[in-house]
């Protein structure tokens, strides 16, 4: 540690992002990136606007946050934008969790939720799923700093219905509860259907997965009014222009294009279904899975060397260490090509 590092700086385990190993023989299922390139409209739009790279792009994002309301049927006092969900989730943070009252979420969940407590101070209880990965929502109830989760969860994929949703909202009526909805539009309804009824409920969502936009960094949040200001007051604290002219302009073309969108992930949950039939049939355990992901254990392979074995065939996939899942894999659905591939590299690795 450096001497000149603030208590904030030492204090903090940063976040480990999957590996990015950009070459061409790579095939990519560890990052739950869209196979599929985004709606044909969004280069066009992102071309336009670069003619204009000369002027600070709009800090309220308007044509953005309406393209995002009318996809979601509410109005544009009810959506945030920023640079990716993960700084919508940071803003979050610092807009709704105050330091010194605990704060809940899963002990399987998204890694960040751990780093971001410990960056902004804000101590926090992480509630053990049951023994089949599923969330005890009785657990989340009177939490006293507010509660955040992923639905469905990362990197399970299990989706946990509304009822289970509002009874976690109606438990913390004086709290916010964040709702991580990063892979929703591969699973069931959407906690954004419950806003008008909840004014403690935040939807965190992301372009980089359904959208096919992880390049471009767009996130956003849907709830009250009252919650978007508390967001936005954070935002013009800290940075007025977070999602810049050519990432608005790209994700507001992707908004605009249902047909697209809705053909794309529908591919995306076809493949993740054959894929855990052909999983299956190989041996693996395979937890029911609502995201663009599947999370699998194999009874006579380690999952590490697993990991390593089709690493060594061009074949990314993600293993984690945590005790609870060190015998998991995390692999992302990609093309019907891809996963061929995928399953054919299985099949030479495992034993007979």
């Amino acid at each position: 540690m450096s001497r000149f590092w603030s208590e904030m700086a030492r204090r903090t385990e940063p976040y480990v992002p999957g590996e990015q190993l950009n070459r061409a023989e790579i095939i990519k299922l560890n990052t739950n990136e869209n196979p599929y390139p985004p709606a044909p409209g969004v280069t066009e739009a992102i071309r336009s606007a670069a003619e204009g790279l000369r002027l600070y792009p709009s800090p309220t994002a308007d044509p953005l946050r309406q393209a995002i309301a009318d996809a979601e049927g509410l109005g544009q006092e009810n959506v945030f934008t920023a640079n990716g969900s993960d700084e919508v989730l940071a803003f979050s943070f610092m807009a709704f969790f105050d330091p010194g009252k605990t704060i809940r979420f899963p002990d399987v969940t998204y890694s960040f939720y751990p780093v971001y407590s410990n960056l902004f101070g804000v101590p926090f209880e992480e509630v053990p799923l049951r023994n089949d990965f599923t969330l005890d929502t009785n657990a989340f109830l009177g939490a006293d700093g507010g509660v955040i989760l992923p639905n469905p969860n990362a990197p399970t994929g299990i989706y946990e219905p509304l009822d289970g949703i509002r009874r976690i909202l109606e438990g913390n009526p004086d709290r916010v509860v964040i709702i991580d909805e990063a892979y929703i539009d591969f699973a069931g309804p959407s906690a954004a259907a419950l806003i008008m009824e909840y004014d403690n409920l935040l939807v965190v969502r992301t372009t980089s997965k359904s959208r096919s936009l992880a390049g471009l960094r767009v996130g956003y949040a849907l709830g009250s009014a009252e919650l978007i200001e508390g967001l936005v007051r954070i935002k013009d604290s800290f940075n007025s222009y977070t999602t810049d002219r050519l990432a608005q302009a790209g994700a507001e073309a992707a908004f605009r294009d249902a047909g697209y969108f809705e053909e794309t992930t529908a591919k995306i949950i076809a493949t993740r279904g054959s894929s855990a039939m052909r999983l299956a049939e190989l041996g693996f355990t395979v937890l029911p899975s609502s995201a663009n992901f599947l999370f699998c254990t194999h009874p006579e392979a380690e999952a590490e060397q697993l990991y390593t074995e089709l690493k060594s065939r061009n074949i990314l996939v993600r293993h984690f260490s945590k005790p609870r899942i060190k015998d998991y894999l995390r692999i992302t659905v990609g093309t019907d090509d891809e996963m061929d591939k995928l399953f054919g590299a299985l099949e030479e690795i495992l034993p007979n």
